[in-house]
Parts: C-alpha cells; sequence; structure tokens
C-alpha cells in the first residue's frame, strides 16, 4: 500500500489561529439537507460528523443565522436555545473522536422564496434585483422570490443576527467560526456590482460594497477573537441565482484580501472557480495572485484530488486543502488519501434529502 505521508505534509499537524489541526485535510461545508423543519441537529448529525472527524478541521454545513436567513427547506440554524442544544450533540461527537469543528455561518439574502421567510415576507438582498433559478421548500422547488433592498438602519440588526449566531455556536461548542462571504448569498451579494446597486455607505464604491463584509467580520472576532474566525471566499463563482462575478474582481478582492489582513483571521477559505463545478477562471482574474495576497493560513478548495493538493502544497499556494464530496462517501478520507487507498464516489441522488442512507452508511476503506 502507498505511503503519500513520504511525499508530502498535508499528513502533518498545523495550526490556524488557535485551532490546532492534526493534518491539513478539511472537510469542506457541505449541505446534506437532512434536518426537520426546525433546524434543529439531532444524534443522526453527531454521528456523521463523528465519522469524519479525522479530518484535520470539520467545517460544518452551511448554517442559518435567522429565519431571516434561511433560504433553503431541511437546512440547520443557529439562532435558537433548541438548534444550539442540537450542535452541542456534534460537537462533543466530533471532539470525542479527537477532532475540531467550526461552523459556517450563513445568511442567504435574496437567494430564498416567500415560502420560507417568517411571515410570508420577502427576502431581503441589497438591492431589489431577482435572482434566477428555484430554491427548496417543504412543497418541493419554487422560484426564488423577489427581494426587497435592506434599509441603511436595518443593517445593523442584520448584523446583529450574526453576532447571536456566533454566541450560540461558543454556548454548542464549536472550536471556531467561518464568515459565509461566498457563493453569492448575502455578503457575497454586497460585495459584487451586479447585486449591489446602492447608494449608501455599503454601496458605490469597493470600500462601501466591502463594508458588510468586514463589519460582520469585526462583530464574530469581538465574540470569538481573531485566531478562531475564519472567512471563505468565492471571488468567481456564480451559485445561487447564477450571479454576474464583480466588474472588476481584482480590484474588489484586491482590496478586501488586505483588509481581512488587519483583522489576523485564523484563515481565509477560497474557492478557486466556480463552486463545485470547474476550476475554470475569467479572463483578467489572477487566483493565485488575489489568494497570495493573504498573509495568514490558506485553504484551497475546489476539484482537487491529492495529486493537485501535493503539487499546491509543495508549490506553497495552500497551507491546507478543503474536500467536501470525497467526505460525502469517504468518512476517513485522510486514511484513504495517506494510504492510497480506493475512494467511493457517491451518486448524486444521496446528496441531499434523506436519512441514514447515502449519509452515515459509508464503510470505512481497505488499507
Amino acid at each position: 500500500m502507498t505511503d503519500n505521508s513520504t511525499r508530502t505534509d498535508l499528513f502533518e499537524p498545523t495550526r490556524m489561529g488557535a485551532i490546532e489541526l492534526t493534518n491539513r485535510i478539511v472537510m469542506a461545508p457541505v449541505t446534506r439537507s437532512r434536518y426537520a423543519e426546525d433546524g434543529v441537529p439531532n444524534e443522526l448529525h453527531a454521528t456523521y460528523y463523528a465519522q469524519r472527524a479525522s479530518a484535520g478541521l470539520i467545517i460544518a454545513e452551511a448554517t442559518n443565522i435567522s429565519a431571516q436567513g434561511r433560504g433553503y427547506a431541511a437546512t440547520p440554524g443557529i439562532w435558537s436555545a433548541e438548534q444550539t442544544a442540537g450542535w452541542k450533540k456534534v460537537t462533543e461527537a466530533v471532539h470525542a473522536k479527537g477532532g475540531k469543528i467550526v461552523l459556517q455561518l450563513w445568511h442567504v439574502g435574496r437567494f430564498s422564496s416567500v415560502e420560507l421567510q417568517p411571515d410570508g415576507q420577502a427576502p431581503v438582498a441589497p438591492s431589489a434585483i431577482r435572482a434566477e433559478g428555484n430554491t427548496y421548500t417543504v412543497d418541493g422547488f419554487v422560484p426564488v422570490s423577489t427581494p426587497r433592498a435592506l434599509e441603511t438602519d436595518e443593517i445593523a440588526g442584520v448584523i446583529e443576527q450574526y453576532r447571536v449566531a456566533a454566541r450560540n455556536a461558543m454556548h454548542a461548542g464549536f472550536d471556531g467560526v467561518e464568515v459565509h462571504s461566498a457563493n453569492s448569498y448575502l455578503l457575497d451579494q454586497f460585495l459584487r456590482d451586479s447585486t449591489n446597486q446602492r447608494t449608501d455607505q455599503y454601496g458605490g464604491s469597493i470600500e462601501n460594497r466591502a463594508r458588510l463584509t468586514l463589519e460582520v467580520t469585526r462583530a464574530m472576532i469581538e465574540i470569538w477573537g481573531s485566531d478562531r474566525v475564519g472567512i471563505r471566499l468565492s471571488p468567481v463563482t456564480p451559485d445561487a441565482g447564477n450571479t454576474p462575478p464583480d466588474s472588476n474582481v481584482m480590484g474588489l478582492f484586491g482590496y478586501l484580501v488586505p483588509e481581512l489582513n488587519k483583522l489576523d483571521l485564523a484563515y481565509m477559505h477560497f474557492v478557486e472557480g466556480a463552486t463545485a463545478t470547474s476550476r475554470d477562471i475569467p479572463a483578467g482574474v489572477d487566483m493565485d495572485a488575489l489568494s497570495g495576497l493573504f498573509a495568514g493560513p490558506y485553504i484551497g478548495n475546489n476539484n482537487y484530488d491529492l495529486e493537485m493538493a501535493i503539487e499546491r502544497r509543495a508549490q506553497n499556494r495552500i497551507d491546507a486543502v478543503a474536500f467536501g464530496r470525497l467526505f460525502i462517501s469517504n468518512p476517513d478520507l485522510v486514511e484513504r488519501l495517506r494510504h492510497g487507498a480506493e475512494l467511493s464516489t457517491a451518486p448524486r441522488e444521496s446528496y441531499y434529502g434523506g436519512g441514514a442512507k447515502g449519509y452515515t452508511d459509508w464503510p470505512n476503506g481497505n488499507y
């Protein structure tokens, strides 16, 4: 059997801020849509994450910070006492296996439906621009609704939703939090001029459009300390409504990343290309130049295999590598990669919804 640990330091311990990792293999946040309508994690979810605790770091799936922030049925929350208690079962199970786990904090913004919003209200967004596509409700797929633009004086309340979620994540026993400023959800909608047509201090210039992401990140630091806060960015991914990238990707993220450096974060988690689909980059965009601006630990994500991870680690392009779909069907992915064992592939129909089948019934490999 191959021993890939002789070829790379991906299997050696490292540190991201205050978080000690046993290896540089990260479980990316993977939405699995296996929650009841109350968004409360239970023993099934605790088993799922504990099975994958050999990852150096688990970034738990995107978790709604509030009822307003919800855009898909069957996704978890972290705004209620019941949800917080449910997540505590998860973190305790992961820690019992020696793992580390942080929670990705999520507000979908415009990519939602009135069927999912409190009292049937319109979703909120930086501007009243409807996204393309459908979202999932208890009654099946429905077109996303036209959002309303947040009033300037409402934005402090949205930041407070993040604070409540961050405190709850601490009470739930997580090792830190990740700010979800990617994939065309609320914070990313503020960043992009394709979705942000505001004329107040949160719109117009690059500095104004980056303001909310930075304010939310600072609010998370107030609660957790900078060494337990990470951030996820996706400069060119068109997810959540086929959202075009910003018209000046290099300028926008060339400003944002150095501003994040001032906050001394635990890590930056970059989607290199279009999430879960392609590593193709639009003309004029240099992802390595942007990620290279970050002064702290950098997690590379998107369609990696082991060979690519080894190569980019050897080039010092990444400090760690995040795998998503491979962790679905390979709970022991770290050991399989270490020993060159065969990898299982999950059928797409097992990705979302259902119960234990296709979720916690994947066996460990032979190595």
